[in-house]
């Protein structure tokens, strides 16, 4: 006993010394500091995930009063409900719309870098609407796409004889006028990043293909393209993310309705209006699971790249 009473107190005076020397103040500096981080890393992220993961299982209201276990049926009511159903088929739309966006920006930062005149003055203007707030551009739209005769494009059609519109309540048209209005918001931001990405090519390639009599398409395909590939994907999957989860246009300009709800929207509606704290968190689990899809996908490309 006396033995071990010994080596306890030799053990305990060896890790003093260690904790007094250059290497155990160094480890517990790193302990200090990344303690904070790490508990409201566990307090605010992984407890609130771990917990939403549970309430997808269960039904409950906001206050946790009524909880019932309820299994997958909250996962089976996304995917056979078409009032849920639908808000994921509208995703489709700002999908198609992310596509468009690309193109258009590649195809605009390419006229950009090449020598036309007031080229700087083109890039600020269509990089502004990046810069303005999200309520700010919804407003703008808002007016924009109003469907009497005082809504501005109703006022320019009208110019030639046509009779009013009505944008937003029009099934047919009112989700393509909403990313219409998000294309415009975030294109300058992908303009920008191409055209970075291809004014970071050496002129000397460029030299060498008007050597060799290349055309603008061909410079386009065999260097632009190559070169910017791997920016071409960052921004394709940053694009794919966004039309996931997009919320404040439609939110703004429709609240929503006629059609126009986002998986977003329909997931903030049914957990804070109707008290589906269960159902809402399997929207959020689906769509952490579909982001989560996403990120892989870009890891596995950029894997490739390298």
């Amino acid at each position: 006993m006396a033995t071990q009473g010994v080596t306890a107190i030799q053990k305990r005076r060896t890790l003093w010394q260690w904790l007094k020397g250059y290497t155990g103040q160094k480890y517990m500096t790193t302990v200090l500091f990344l303690a904070i981080p790490v508990a409201l890393l566990i307090l605010f992220t992984i407890i609130p995930a771990v917990n939403m993961i549970i309430f997808s299982f269960q039904q409950r209201d906001q206050l946790g009063v009524n909880v019932q276990w309820v299994g997958f049926d909250n996962y089976k009511t996304l995917f056979t409900d078409m009032a849920y159903l639908s808000t994921l088929i509208n995703s489709l739309y700002y999908f198609v719309g992310s596509f468009i966006q690309l193109g258009l920006a590649l195809f605009i930062a390419t006229l950009l870098c090449s020598k036309i005149k007031l080229a700087g003055l083109f890039k600020g203007v269509i990089f502004f609407p990046y810069l303005m707030n999200g309520v700010a551009v919804a407003l703008i739209f808002q007016r924009f796409f109003r469907g009497d005769d005082g809504g501005t494009l109703n006022s320019i059609i009208a110019l030639f004889g046509a009779d009013p519109v009505k944008w937003l309540s029009n099934g047919a048209i009112n989700n393509w006028c909403l990313v219409f209005a998000s294309v415009w918001r975030y294109i300058g931001f992908d303009i920008l990043m191409f055209i970075g990405a291809i004014q970071s090519i050496s002129p000397d390639i460029y030299e060498a293909a008007d050597l060799d009599g290349a055309n603008a398409w061909q410079k386009f395909w065999h260097i632009i393209f190559p070169g910017i590939r791997t920016i071409i994907a960052l921004q394709l999957i940053l694009a794919i993310k966004g039309a996931a989860s997009v919320f404040e246009i439609p939110y703004i300009i429709t609240g929503g309705k006629m059609g126009t709800s986002t998986f977003v929207i329909k997931t903030i509606e049914t957990g804070f209006q109707y008290q589906k704290i269960g159902l809402a968190s399997a929207m959020a689990i689906v769509l952490l699971f579909i982001i989560i899809v996403i990120t892989m996908i870009q890891k596995i490309f950029f894997k490739e790249e390298k």
